[in-house]
């Protein structure tokens, strides 16, 4: 769907007409946003508005589909639809204040009663040469929109409109217009038309037509991994056998100096062309994670940095674009689930390929969308089957806990506090994890567990792989590198490659008297 915008310019005869309609439909609107309150259908409420409006049919089923809208976007913004200020809430308590008088005050109250009364809405329809009441006609040179008042009246104002570039899409539709006239094969294009410092303005919304998908995933894929800290977009070049074949980044840190959601907005567009520009040149799909909600903290956690990053990460928004911009070259986009991305990426590939962990993700997706499942290395199922490597590993977690207990007692800040709380709950589940994983390995054959990690059926057992990644990174990523986040995990290798968790774990840290009696490593 693509909206543009242009100036109208009536005589101010016609002025005063359209601005009557319009204070008519905007009642219209609130008076059908209440009907639908009360759970009125929508036969019901378009009689209604026929009758106390006096507004034909056409416009009367697109007051309907405004309320309906206006209504749908408060459940989704989980507001309470009752308490809706048409004209904006905002507004209203600013003219509520008593302090606030004189010019101030009329100003206030003139965008308030414009936004609230100085609105037109009409759905667009084919077979009504693309719209009945509000039609965009040529007469000579000049595009006009002619406006249907009623009784069979209309107004044409004059369409204002520069074109300021080659790409622009007004072109494609004054073309589509003039095409639409000469064939009678006529699109929808739906028209609002808006009063904003008494000044009429129109917005069209269409369908675009887009071009036929040329570009797949049967030539491979871009792997795509945003990322808040640091902040940038890490890609992958994957061949369609499932092989690396290059990979790099593009920075996202000039989005903190972007002060207007305007000059925002400009850059994730800029920033999406960049990556789908990428795809189109390197003839393959684009493969992103199916991101819906991630939690960006809250106030009080202790980890101000860490929201400050993830506010400015407007994930949504640039891969809307994204999906937009590659769907206008033909290019595919492929959204995969981005559960255990990051830990297979970790654990698997920035050891094996010596790159970080953002490039490696982006690998992971990329192969994902190929339809790859990331099998456990050989060297990691034997180390899940190493008792004393399990208990190694939860004497470094307790003896972590221990340290976070007495920095919890020394620490006076009740944010602070509550930061390390959240870290001491974590270790919990995850030496809660670590044990449960070792009792299984005592109720069972090494041989017989190992089998069920490869999910083959052996004597009926099954193991759930992604459980198994879990406990890896439980198991790896503490014990052997010493912290819980880390972005250089090239001391795994020796544990990937030659199953020597001894050596990966010297490497880090010698082990003290109290681990290797805990762990009963000789």
């Amino acid at each position: 769907m693509i909206t543009l915008s242009c100036k109208l310019e009536l005589s101010s005869e016609d002025k005063e007409k359209l601005l009557y309609l319009m204070r008519r439909f905007s009642g219209a609107v609130r008076y059908a946003y209440n009907r639908l309150l009360e759970g009125k259908n929508q036969n019901e409420v378009q009689k209604l508005l026929q009758e106390t409006f006096s507004l034909n049919a056409r416009y009367s089923a697109s007051a309907y589909f405004k309320a309906q809208a206006i209504l749908s976007s408060c459940k989704e913004r989980k507001q309470n639809p009752k308490k809706l200020v048409f004209g904006g809430r905002e507004l209203f308590e600013k003219l509520c204040k008593k302090h606030i008088n004189g010019k101030a005050r009329a100003k206030l109250y003139k965008e308030w009663k414009e936004k609230r009364q100085g609105t037109l809405y009409s759905v667009g329809q084919a077979n009504s040469k693309g719209n009945q009441n509000t039609r965009f006609v040529k007469v000579g040179n000049q595009w006009f929109l002619r406006i249907s008042v009623g009784n069979r009246e209309w107004l044409y104002a004059k369409v204002i409109r520069s074109v300021k570039r080659e790409t622009d899409k007004w072109i494609d539709f004054v073309w589509r217009l003039t095409q639409a006239e000469q064939t009678g094969s006529w699109f929808p294009y739906t028209v609002e038309i808006k009063l904003r410092d008494g000044e009429l303005y129109a917005f069209m919304s269409f369908e675009e037509v887009l071009p036929e998908i040329t570009i797949t995933k049967d030539f491979g894929v871009i792997g795509i991994d945003l990322n808040a800290s640091p902040l940038h977009i890490a890609w992958a070049e994957v061949s369609r056998d499932g092989g690396l074949i290059s990979y790099g980044q593009f920075s996202m840190h000039e989005l903190l100096e972007k002060k207007t959601t305007e000059q925002r907005e400009d850059y994730l567009w800029k920033l999406a062309h960049q990556i789908v520009d990428l795809a189109y040149q390197k003839g393959k799909a684009i493969a992103i994670e199916k991101l819906r909600k991630v939690s960006k903290g809250q106030r009080g956690d202790g980890k101000g940095k860490l929201r400050r990053r993830l506010h400015n990460w407007v994930y949504k928004d640039l891969l809307d674009k994204l999906k937009k911009t590659a769907r206008r070259k033909g290019i595919e986009v492929i959204e995969v689930n981005p559960a255990f991305t990051s830990v297979i990426a970790t654990l698997k590939y920035c050891p094996n390929y010596l790159i970080d962990k953002d490039t490696a993700s982006a690998y992971v997706i990329g192969r994902r969308a190929l339809g790859f499942k990331e099998d456990i290395p050989e060297n990691y199922l034997k180390l899940l089957s190493d008792k004393n490597y399990m208990l190694y590993s939860i004497a470094r977690l307790e003896k972590r806990k221990q340290e976070l207990k007495i920095k919890l007692k020394q620490e006076a800040n009740i944010y602070k506090r509550k930061a390390i709380k959240q870290e001491l709950s974590k270790l919990n589940k995850d030496i809660e994890l670590l044990d449960k994983h070792l009792q299984s390995l005592e109720s069972e054959p090494s041989s017989q567990y190992q089998g069920s990690l490869r999910k083959e059926p052996v004597r009926g057992r099954s193991f759930d792989l992604q459980k198994a990644w879990q406990v890896l990174k439980v198991a790896l990523v503490f014990p052997t590198l010493g912290k819980s986040f880390v972005r250089d995990f090239s001391p795994l290798r020796p544990v990937l490659v030659l199953g020597d968790w001894d050596r990966a774990v010297s490497k880090a840290r010698p082990l003290s008297e109290w681990e290797v009696a805990q762990s009963g490593v000789k």
